[in-house]
């Protein structure tokens, strides 16, 4: 009796596997694909990291007194940037700091002369090597100042149109009238519509980590941070930021609104542009210095007040 409920069971069992295997026959198979049928994403090219600083493109700047009193020996204006650039040195010693963003609330203020001068106070002060870059893609002013060619430059470099080597400039004839032969200078390069878009696209960060074994200080001239956000997303490759207000000329919620956008980012503190006579009111800490940002030093003394 138990064989024969055995062979029926066995057969009760055969019959429900080739329906099952019927079943799935009936079913349409599933195309997975390999991984060659699977798509592909083009990689980006990878970025050029040696850097030969002696094949550094040479050209004939234009500096003069009047946009660089730091060329002077002595003089007001040499005096308050050099007093700045020691206030820079000590921040150095409270933290490690290379990369500088030097910024404004609004133009005018001053930030290229300022980070132009401040640049050359530390070229002529010692033998290390400066790289001061113009990163104000809409409205670039350092070329003007140092009479050097404005491309190829930054725009290009961040494109991917050109390699970081080929972007760099230093002047020609550094040994006249004070020069230095250890400031280097990338442009601004071609100005376009998608100077936002070339910011965010992470190649700024490429540059600075790329220059960073190779110079000493290097100070980024950017945008007004309260007309762009291009200087909030710069500053994110800098190390601290250093902003810039114009005595009688800008307003006290300009400079408030300033210093709040970079509240992600370590402060150095403000230069106050064009000081003739240091205010008594105020809760920020400035730099008084009688540079004026249109190139002419004005008369008075270099303070600081806490407030």
């Amino acid at each position: 009796m138990s064989r024969i409920y055995e062979a029926l069971q066995r057969a009760d069992l055969e019959q429900k596997a080739a329906h099952q295997v019927e079943n799935l026959r009936s079913i349409d198979p599933i195309e997975i694909p390999t991984f060659e049928e699977a798509p592909t994403f083009e990689e980006a090219p990878p970025l050029k990291t040696e850097v030969a600083l002696e094949n550094i493109a040479t050209h004939s700047w234009a500096l003069s007194t009047v946009s660089f009193p730091t060329l002077e020996d002595r003089g007001a204006g040499v005096e308050q940037f050099r007093s700045l650039r020691s206030r820079v040195y000590q921040f150095r010693y409270e933290a490690p700091l290379k990369t500088i963003l030097v910024c404004s609330g609004m133009p005018a203020e001053g930030k290229s002369f300022v980070t132009a001068n401040l640049a050359m106070s530390l070229a002529r002060n010692s033998v290390n090597n400066i790289l001061l870059i113009d990163a104000d893609l809409r409205r670039p002013t350092l070329h003007n100042l140092l009479g050097a060619p404005n491309k190829p430059g930054l725009s290009e470099y961040l494109a991917g149109t050109a390699e970081f080597d080929e972007i760099m400039q230093r002047d020609k004839n550094p040994a006249a009238g004070g020069r230095v032969s250890n400031l280097t200078f990338i442009p601004a390069g071609q100005c376009s519509d998608n100077s936002s878009e070339l910011i965010t696209n992470h190649r700024i960060e490429a540059l600075i980590e790329t220059a960073s074994p190779h110079f000493d200080w290097i100070l980024i001239d950017s945008p007004p941070v309260l007309a762009v956000t291009d200087a909030v997303d710069i500053a994110r490759a800098a190390d601290a930021v250093l902003l810039v207000a114009r005595e009688a000329s800008t307003p006290f919620d300009v400079a408030q609104r300033t210093q709040a956008a970079f509240a992600k980012s370590r402060i150095l503190g403000f230069v106050l542009n064009a000081a003739k006579d240091a205010g008594k009111s105020g809760s920020y800490n400035y730099y008084y210095g009688s540079s004026d940002a249109a190139g002419e030093p004005a008369p008075g003394k270099d303070k600081r007040r806490k407030g």
